[in-house]
């Protein structure tokens, strides 16, 4: 039996969760979502709900798409914020995309969210096989910080820091520091303006 996904959503019309809650249910996707409507309720709802995917509406009237991506990312850096839109230009996906975005889907193309949702649950799948001290490593790294400055923040010795290091990029599956840092900008561990 699947785990239910846990979507919060961003969106101050009732009607378009519907459209949003029918596709999840054509295809078959067991979720339970949480509307919101305001900053102040999209920050209690990411800590006590607990969100396996952020759906936010790129023209909220009280929260804007950047907004809550900065929010979310702040909160539950490893959540995926999936950004649904009316009208899309290319300007527009790019800066939500590099503020963090995993995806941008048009509300005429609804069809395409829970393929969005699967492919952005499947690609943190990886960073659930990380430590906690893992994970501090791996947004170091991306920020470009050496193993000894790592090791001054974290108050370790370096040989503590490189064991971890190595650990995390075989569990990662990648051989390269360019290969994570690519990894840690598509899961939001950082966004590419930090990396």
């Amino acid at each position: 039996m699947t785990a239910v996904l846990r979507v919060l959503i961003l969106e101050d019309s009732e009607a378009d969760v519907d459209l949003i809650r029918n596709e999840l249910d054509q295809a078959a996707m067991r979720a339970q979502l949480r509307r919101v409507d305001s900053r102040d309720r999209f920050v209690d709802a990411l800590r006590d709900f607990g969100p396996d995917v952020v759906v936010t509406d790129r023209a909220a009237a009280e929260f804007s798409a950047p907004d809550a991506i900065e929010v979310a990312r702040a909160a539950l850096p490893g959540t995926p914020v999936i950004v649904i839109a009316r009208t899309l230009d290319t300007r527009a996906v790019v800066s939500l995309v590099r503020l963090g975005a995993e995806d941008v889907v048009l509300k005429a193309n609804l069809r395409r969210l829970p393929a969005a949702i699967t492919v952005s649950r499947k690609a943190r799948r990886r960073l659930d096989r990380l430590s906690p001290r893992q994970v501090q490593v791996l947004r170091f790294v991306a920020q470009g910080e050496t193993s000894p400055s790592i090791a001054k923040r974290l108050v370790l010795i370096v040989k503590t820091v490189e064991p971890d290091r190595a650990e995390m990029m075989k569990r990662l599956g990648e051989n390269d520091i360019s290969g994570l840092v690519r990894y840690a900008v598509r899961v939001g561990i950082v966004s590419a303006a930090d990396s």
